[in-house]
């Protein structure tokens, strides 16, 4: 794993350029339908410079439609590429960043700000950030003792389930008005994009994408076990510390902008490893493109299966995500 890079297979290749396009053509969907439809061939034209757009749907296009477009990418390719990481870290194809407690800490965060303060965007989004930091930091120092990931994960546990009862407590306090809010943060949703925002979370989570791409010589030698992996000359314990903070920084920002959104961390690594195989020099960057493009549809689907209304992503994932779930449990026994 350390020698010198080889070049892929045609199908590791073919694979993310098939990926790519698909992403491409979503974009391009998800740019045109909606309440307010926008003609695509005027849209092209506009963009390459050859046409005309009217003013309303420029202004759709560019105030609403791509901010939410640019999110949902960012917001996938952190989900997909988290999703691969907690996979290998686990050697479980069924895990995901929610098994440390990330996204109820998000939740609990959430939670806190719509009903003891006034609430609004910024404020819900750092105390679900601050949350989703708590509760991951908080499970791996109650498992960092065990010689396994099987401390983190039954830490991980505990604190979902007793964030998830704080949080009942909470939402039996608050008015009806938090409870729409809380209903609304719960399901997801990527109505909240906007180009300031995307100043924030798009370079941060960027960065913070990168810096896992870089880790997949250790992911590859953690699916060898742990032992082997000592034996090639990395610290588990600072390997395990790395990796679980890396995947926090990654997607607590993510889950405080957009709300829950399931099952993308779980599905799309899980796909892109039957297609592509298990070498995380193409699982990692082909779940950063799965992610953005299971994201991109789902945002699409969400804002035109009962237009001119719109369903919480959260949702529509959640429809897709748990059939699939209960198919990888149904498989796992044969």
């Amino acid at each position: 794993m350390q020698g010198r890079s080889v070049a892929p297979p045609l199908s590791f290749a073919s694979g993310l350029l098939l990926l790519s396009a698909l992403l491409l053509v979503s974009i391009l969907f998800a740019s045109v339908s909606g309440a307010y439809h926008i003609q695509a061939i005027q849209l092209l034209k506009w963009l390459f410079g050859v046409g005309q757009l009217d003013e309303v749907s420029r202004n759709v296009w560019v105030n609403i439609r791509m901010p939410r477009i640019i999110l949902g990418i960012v917001a996938g390719a952190a989900l997909g590429i988290s999703g691969a990481v907690m996979q290998a870290l686990f050697r479980n194809p069924l895990a995901e960043p929610g098994l440390v407690g990330l996204s109820a800490g998000a939740s609990l965060g959430a939670v806190l700000a719509i009903v003891l303060t006034p609430g609004g965007l910024l404020l819900i989004a750092i105390a679900a950030f601050l949350g989703s930091l708590g509760a991951t930091y908080l499970a791996y120092f109650l498992g960092r003792r065990s010689h396994s990931m099987a401390g983190l994960l039954l830490a991980g546990i505990a604190i979902n389930s007793i964030v998830f009862s704080l949080m009942g407590l909470l939402i039996i306090n608050a008015n009806d008005a938090q409870l729409r809010d809380l209903t609304f943060w719960n399901m997801g949703s990527l109505a909240g994009a906007n180009w300031i925002m995307l100043l924030g979370i798009v370079p941060w989570t960027v960065l913070m994408v990168s810096l896992l791409l870089t880790r997949w010589k250790a992911l590859n030698a953690l699916l060898l076990g742990e032992r082997e992996a000592f034996h090639l000359g990395y610290s588990l314990s600072s390997l395990r510390w790395q990796l679980i903070t890396l995947v926090a920084l990654t997607v607590g920002p993510i889950v405080a902008v957009t709300g829950g959104i399931g099952f993308v961390g779980l599905v799309v690594p899980h796909l892109v490893r039957l297609w592509l195989g298990s070498d995380h020099r193409w699982v990692l960057p082909a779940s950063v493109i799965g992610g953005a493009l299971a994201l991109t549809l789902g945002d699409w689907l969400a804002r035109v299966l009962i237009a001119p209304s719109e369903l919480p992503i959260g949702l529509v994932t959640s429809l897709v995500g748990g059939p699939f779930f209960i198919w990888l449990l149904i498989r796992g026994r044969r």
